[in-house]
């Protein structure tokens, strides 16, 4: 069977999700495509997504997140980093093996005098360190794999964003394996850009392949991709309402002494609220009738708060304070 091959321009994170979603569901031929993508937080599809970004961090660098649609590991997007895409027919389960699709990796990385190998992990590294996280999703036939290749990626962004404090958090979300990492660039035996690796990476791989046709993407491609992009890969619900249900608890020392807060999320909603410790059961309770339903958000909570702010005044907390020991 032909392989198509495309080497995306987009940089656009939702917009590159949601083509390897189209490109999976909407044909029948396999595909190898290469795209890369500005600095995103990407999380797996079964991951809770407040638990594996680092909120401070991503607000200040205004850095997005988006959800795949595979399973997997958290990991970080950016210029420096290129993504590959498998998908292919299968005709048994027992073909989706994460070798067959890491191996080409290895053998192009080889041609440019590179020695990554592969881990009992979904990795692929280089002198011990990390260079490649890889996931798979399956959809009737058809197996879907995708993985990074972080080439002059910037590393302290990477671990700035996805720096966390699990501890807050009780869930049976899948949760990221943090590894040490390192990129490409500086193991090559003479300079390249990113822009030059992609291509000596894009032309390598084809060969390899065998039967192949680049393909360009049609204007209704485009526009269904788009449209995809729009009414899910952006989308809060998709994003962070995806996630499993999870507890919430932190506890914080305000004016008068130890506050307690326990919140249950279901689809990214508080679906339950329990506020104890220095404060009134009359404002605790009034806390929890405002918030309940409120999605488990900063901006939503601040909110959803300003109903009550006299209140929480009056107490001597600080409303936007308080909204963000509910996330962090």
């Amino acid at each position: 069977m032909i392989t198509f091959c495309l080497h995306q321009t987009s940089t656009d994170p939702y917009f590159n999700l949601a083509a390897e979603e189209y490109f999976l569901k909407n044909f029948q031929e396999n595909f190898f495509v290469l795209w890369r993508s500005q600095p995103t937080v990407v999380v797996g599809k079964h991951q809770n997504a407040l638990a594996e970004i680092n909120h401070d961090f991503v607000h200040e660098h205004q850095i997005p997140v988006a959800r795949r649609l595979s399973g997997g590991g958290t990991v970080f997007h950016d210029l420096g980093n290129l993504n590959f895409t498998f998908i292919r027919n299968v005709e048994k389960i027992q073909e989706v093996n994460f070798k067959l699709f890491t191996f080409p990796i290895v053998e192009a990385l080889k041609t440019l005098g590179v020695e990554a190998y592969t881990t009992g992990r979904n990795d692929l590294l280089i002198d011990g360190k990390k260079i490649s996280g890889n996931a798979e999703h399956v959809h009737r036939n058809r197996v879907l794999h995708h993985g990074t290749l972080l080439f002059n990626s910037q590393l302290d962004a990477l671990k700035g964003a996805l720096k966390v404090d699990l501890s807050k958090f009780e869930d049976k979300a899948v949760q990221s394996n943090r590894s040490e990492v390192t990129n490409i660039a500086p193991f090559l035996p003479e300079p390249m850009s990113v822009e030059d690796f992609g291509n000596r990476l894009f032309a390598e791989i084809s060969q390899q392949i065998g039967r192949t046709e680049v393909y360009l993407p049609t204007k209704t491609d485009i526009e269904a991709i788009q449209k995809l992009s729009d009414e899910k890969y952006r989308t809060w619900d998709w994003i962070f309402g995806y996630s499993p249900k999870y507890w919430f608890k932190n506890t914080f020392l305000a004016l008068k002494g130890e506050i307690a807060v326990n919140l249950l999320v279901e689809k990214g909603l508080l679906v339950e609220v329990d506020i104890t410790g220095a404060i009134s059961e009359t404002l605790g309770q009034q806390i929890k009738e405002a918030l309940l339903g409120c999605p488990h958000d900063l901006q939503a909570v601040e909110s959803r708060l300003v109903i009550i702010h006299d209140l929480l005044q009056n107490k001597n907390i600080s409303p936007e304070e308080f909204a963000g020991k509910l996330m962090k």
